[in-house]
Formats: C-alpha cells, structure tokens, sequence
C-alpha cells in the first residue's frame, strides 16, 4: 500500500509501484480538511489516468486536541493517524507493506512525520534508494509523467502558525486564499496564516510582477475577500518551511526522527 497524496513524490511512488506490481498494490490517499479540493482532485485524475488503483478514507486528525494545538509535533500526529488509518485497512485486504513518499532530501528537514513513519515501520523507498527531488522530477518526466514540475503542495495545516489553533474555518481561509492567488496566475507561494493577517510568500522569480500598486491593490483585496484583516507580502519570497524559523534549534537538530 502507498500512502499517495498526489504530490510528485507520492504519485512516482504509486506510478512505479503499479508498474511493478500491477493490482498488488493500493494507492490510499486520505481525504481530510487539511487537503485542499484541488489537490484531492489531481490526485484522482492521476491515479485514474494511470490505472492506479485507488482507496480515499476519511481521516480525523483534525479531531484530535494533540493535532488541533498545533506544536512542533504536529506532522507526527497527522502520519501517525494516516498509518494507523492504512494499518486497519491493509489487515482486512492482505497487504503486508506500507510505503510513503519521502525522498533523499526530507532526511535535511525538520518533518516529525518521518518518526511516525519509523515507528509503524512504513517503507520510504524513495529514501532508500537515494532519489532526491530533482532526481524524481527528472525520473517522472521521462517517464511522460505530467505532473514531474509540479510545485509541491503541502497539507494546508503547514501555512498556520505554530500555536495557533487549526480548525476547519483556518483552513478554509488559507485553500480560498491560495485559490485566489492562483486565479491570478502565481504558481509558486504560501498564503500564511497568522491570524487577523494573511503573510503570503510568493516565488522570487515572480516576484517582480507581483511588485506593483496595482497587483499589490488586486492582491491584498482577494486575499481580504478570504476572512483576512491584513495582507502582507513577504520580502524575502516563497521558501519552503518557512514557519519552522521559529521553532528553537534543539528541536530543529532532532530532524524529525
């Protein structure tokens, strides 16, 4: 089983898998708050495009006071009910295995989620073999994949502050202020939720359109029109992760293991 989410790195994962394997294997994507609509809808266009077989479950992280709090441990909490989720659904179907999409790279960043996937034992092939991203965007291109240059598309959850509630209205604000950015033609950003104000990071190299009174005007009115009070525009532009800044250097060294 594969946990899939669409992603690159997720779809490569089940694209090779069902190469290998055929139908012996199950690409599970879990439908949740914190999965925007447009990414629930790629991911099932891909796997329907490709033959993948595919389960959507519900999960329900967003119900648990240890994911809703949102600390450092977030990630964790969230994987963790994703592979308890896919454990109860591989006894009732025969799968021994469980995999995930994690590549060389995630082993240089802080993702609690990686100690969760250790210890329910779930496979990290990608990892193991040593493919980078830029290896898997390259391996999926050839392969005539169409999502190879895809941005990557986090859960929704990783634009909110730490310590700041995550509820469905959060949530909400932040996939209808993505929506409104893309609409307007970005491809590359974050719409951050920090409360009353909406941070948003857009790529350096589309920054420069970005820069004008007059897309700053369209901007911060569609950004508003989401439930945000302020809008600002991060100087130093989209990186990802950018909220673990915060997060004190002992907890940053564990590197999510």
């Amino acid at each position: 089983m594969v946990a899939y989410s669409g992603g690159v790195d997720s779809a490569f994962l089940a694209a090779v898998a069902h190469r290998v394997l055929g139908n012996r294997m199950l690409a599970v994507l879990a439908d949740s708050a914190s999965l925007a609509r447009r990414d629930m809808e790629h991911a099932r266009e891909f796997a329907e495009a490709h033959g993948i077989p595919l389960c959507i479950i519900q999960t329900e992280e967003l119900s648990k006071p240890e994911y809703q709090r949102n600390d450092a441990n977030r990630c964790f909490h969230c994987k963790a009910e994703l592979f308890e989720s896919m454990k109860k659904l591989s006894a009732g179907l025969g799968f021994q295995h469980i995999a995930y999409g994690m590549n060389a790279d995630d082993r240089r960043d802080y993702r609690p989620g990686q100690r969760a996937a250790e210890e329910h034992k779930v496979l990290a092939p990608l990892a193991h073999a040593g493919l980078t991203k830029l290896e898997i965007r390259s391996l999926a291109k050839e392969a005539g994949y169409t999502l190879w240059d895809r941005p990557a598309a986090p859960c929704l959850s990783s634009r909110v502050e730490y310590g700041r509630t995550v509820t469905r209205e959060v949530l909400d604000q932040i996939e209808r202020g993505e929506e409104s950015m893309r609409q307007l033609g970005f491809r590359e950003f974050r719409v951050r939720h920090h409360g009353e104000t909406a941070r948003v990071e857009i790529s350096r190299t589309e920054m420069p359109r970005a820069l004008t009174m007059e897309m700053m005007d369209v901007i911060s009115a569609e950004i508003r029109k989401a439930g945000f009070k302020y809008v600002t525009l991060d100087c130093t532009g989209f990186r990802s992760g950018s909220l673990n800044a915060v997060l004190p250097a002992d907890v940053l060294l564990r590197r999510g293991a």
